[in-house]
């Protein structure tokens, strides 16, 4: 099929490229101009596992182009995505007007049939807007679909190639048939396609990440107070995991969950549910609880230094919200960083990808280093914010012999309880046993 991508994000580029790799000819179209003209010179623009090779596959094979002319790419389009941002207003709500100003454009642009494709995470009733905003000037039959994604970042080519399912809201025979058949060749293990109306597509991806955002912070919670009774949130992790009514996945405590989709989309669920006058009460809760789980070692760090950080110095370890990734959308790492500064300490900030955005942001305010190690030298304490695999297993002699004190906090339980006391480390974690030499 033909197919056009308006959008080259995180989920607009996965998306493009993933279908150019099944044999589609895909035309992802971006207004940035100088954007374009990276990818059409081969360079990636985002960092994610695996999306390099099929990038250049198919550029190679010509099955992938870019450019900044949406009425050219729609020419001999089958399909459009819209792939744009919805970044949230000040109220809350997702700002549409990104994906109604694209459909407004549709609307003047297309001669013929199209199918398009609400890509990205918007609220119930977005698809009637696409359709009405193309409908003021449209001369053409369209069918608007809700094709909510599920890709987590660092998994996102798999997930988009692989996926456990597909979910897909149309009222439209034809619509439904062609949607169908682009997606026949991503679930030939068995995993299902799922027809549903749009306003349930919507809201599906909502209440997928809604979920899972609840059971992050319920375990965060959990985790609080294990700190509080003396027991060890890893071994409640494992005892509850083992219930298959709730299992393994998305109970790890931490510093609170980041990123593009889940801060955003609960926030957006929770004003949807306020204009139908519906309280929807336990989100405001997981919302309240991680704002304060993006700081809450900085209590630790504080009592440790005896409530005077100024002109320490700590190393970081971890920038991206998480691993895998160069997103910093909402990372805990620059909660922790803001707090710092204000408190007058110096940092030293490594992390394998995301360092480029973290520049951007903050300039000069802290140290980048090359490499873990560096970041330790002449440190008061190692702070870890993000689960990186190279983090897992350091030498631990020389990042003892780097830092000025054998002082860990670590924001994601990274290292064992017993392994610590053995190094004779000051470690304090999350919902377990502060180690003290």
């Amino acid at each position: 099929m033909n197919i056009v991508v308006v959008g080259t994000g995180y989920v607009g580029l996965v998306t493009g490229t993933c279908l150019a790799e099944t044999g589609n000819t895909v035309t992802c179209v971006d207004i940035n101009t100088e954007k374009v003209k990276q990818m059409k010179a081969g360079i990636v623009p985002i960092y994610e596992p695996h999306l390099d090779v099929l990038f250049h596959r198919n550029i190679k094979a010509g099955r992938l182009s870019f450019t900044t002319n949406l009425e050219e790419a729609l020419e001999k389009a089958k399909i459009v995505f819209l792939a744009l941002p919805t970044p949230p207003g000040e109220d809350g709500s997702a700002d549409l007007s990104y994906i109604l100003g694209v459909a407004d454009q549709l609307g003047k642009l297309i001669k013929d049939y199209k199918v398009v494709v609400d890509k990205s995470t918007v609220p119930v009733g977005t698809a009637e807007k696409v359709r009405a905003a193309m409908q003021v000037n449209a001369k053409v039959e369209f069918d608007v679909v809700s094709n909510p994604e599920f890709l987590r970042e660092g998994y996102a080519v798999d997930d988009f190639l692989k996926p456990d399912r597909v979910v897909i809201g149309t009222s439209s025979a034809r619509a439904r048939k062609t949607m169908e058949e682009l997606y026949k060749p991503y679930v030939r293990q068995g995993n299902p396609i799922i027809f549903m109306d749009e306003r349930s597509a919507e809201l599906t991806k909502y209440a997928a990440n809604a979920f899972l955002a609840t059971k992050i912070t319920f375990m965060n919670e959990i985790a609080n107070l294990c700190e509080k009774l003396g027991a060890d949130v890893d071994m409640i992790r494992i005892g509850i995991g083992a219930d298959e009514r709730i299992g393994k996945r998305f109970l790890f405590p931490g510093i609170g969950y980041g990123g593009s989709c889940f801060p955003k989309d609960v926030q957006a669920l929770v004003k949807s549910a306020s204009e139908v006058n519906y309280d929807f009460s336990i989100l405001e809760s997981v919302m309240a609880v991680n704002e304060k789980q993006k700081t809450i070692i900085l209590p630790k760090i504080n009592s440790y230094f005896k409530n005077n950080l100024k002109g320490k110095r700590f190393a970081l370890w971890g920038l991206s919200f998480k691993p895998d990734t160069d997103d910093i959308r909402e990372a805990p790492a620059l909660y922790i960083i803001e707090e710092l500064l204000k408190a007058g300490a110096i940092i030293s900030a490594h992390d394998p990808e995301a360092m480029n955005n973290v520049k951007k942001l903050l300039g000069e305010k802290i140290e980048f280093a090359n490499d873990p190690y560096e970041a330790l030298k002449g440190a008061d304490a190692l702070i870890i914010a993000t689960e990186w695999s190279l983090f897992r297993t350091p030498d631990f002699d020389q990042v003892s012999s780097l830092l000025k004190n054998k002082v860990i906090f670590d924001g994601r339980n990274l290292y064992g309880i017993d392994q610590m006391k053995q190094l004779g480390y000051y470690y304090s974690s999350i919902g377990r046993e502060t180690v003290i030499p």
